[in-house]
């Protein structure tokens, strides 16, 4: 093995054993689950998933049971109508708002900017009795309805999208915003043409993220979805758990099926989330 990195410093032997090890560590939980997934009830009921290793003892029906009930794939088709608008919506409201607090001066900019900012450390969970309120019987009356959700997560994402997409936008020279504003440019001509594909790591990243949160959000799918026939694939899984832990070798095999569109996700846009989330923590 080299000694030296790419940039000329010396490899720190305490690095280079430390993160394989931290890696390892982080593995183990998912491999536990994934042998489990192959296991009888039984078997996992009596024994350590680990003892599978060198015992054998796998079997496929985990996955054909969960994969022959109809209502996990039609909670499938529910999680993707939530998460891809509710990844969307957030993303293109923050952009136009990151765009103006970014290049466009008006009063209060500052004032507005951190009030946004501070709005993300309130918890989310306090706000979800007046939400019920105004999205159940006695408001709007769209509770259990996609509609709702999209709104909420776009309210939740909101504040954490515009502080990103801001900070990154930062870093973009100004120039080219000037000189496309004497070439007599709109506002919305140069962010289209100009802010927006230059921003687009910080685009990826955060809808990385985003997705990624909605996807594996169970509490407001519950409270505002419920468990009927719009309900999301984590809420089949935590139905399919059962009172007294019955389906917990059909959770395993659940969970990792579910898992397949986030990963495609996440490994389609990863080159782009370290980019995005790191480009505008350092300006000059």
């Amino acid at each position: 093995m080299n000694g030296t990195m790419k940039d000329g410093r010396r490899r720190s032997l305490l690095a280079t054993i430390t993160m394989p090890l931290l890696a390892l560590l982080w593995t183990v939980p998912t491999i536990g689950l994934l042998v489990t997934s192959f296991r009888s009830r039984e078997a996992a009921a009596s024994t350590g998933w680990w003892t599978s290793l060198w015992e054998g003892g796998w079997t496929l029906d985990n996955y054909a049971t969960v994969l022959g009930d109809p209502s996990i794939s039609g909670s499938l088709v529910n999680s993707i109508v939530v998460a891809v608008p509710a990844t969307v919506l957030p993303i293109m409201f923050a952009a136009f708002a990151a765009y103006a607090f970014t290049f466009i001066e008006f009063r209060g900019k500052d004032v507005l900017f951190i009030a946004i900012v501070a709005v993300m450390v309130v918890p989310i969970q306090v706000s979800f009795q007046p939400m019920l309120d105004l999205l159940g019987p006695r408001g709007l009356g769209i509770n259990g309805q996609f509609v709702a959700v999209w709104m909420l997560h776009t309210g939740f994402g909101m504040p954490l999208a515009v502080y990103t997409l801001r900070n990154y936008m930062a870093t973009l020279p100004s120039s080219v915003v000037e000189s496309a504003k004497i070439d007599g440019a709109s506002h919305f001509q140069t962010f289209w043409r100009l802010v927006a594909p230059m921003a687009s790591p910080a685009i990826a990243a955060f809808a990385t993220l985003q997705f990624l949160w909605v996807w594996n959000d169970l509490l407001i799918a519950k409270l505002f979805l419920g468990g009927g026939g719009n309900k999301t694939i984590i809420v089949s899984l935590q139905q399919m758990l059962g009172t007294q832990g019955q389906g917990a070798e059909l959770l395993t095999a659940g969970a990792f099926i579910s898992m397949v569109i986030p990963m495609l996700v996440f490994f389609g846009l990863q080159r782009f989330l370290v980019r995005g989330m790191t480009a505008g923590s350092v300006k000059g």
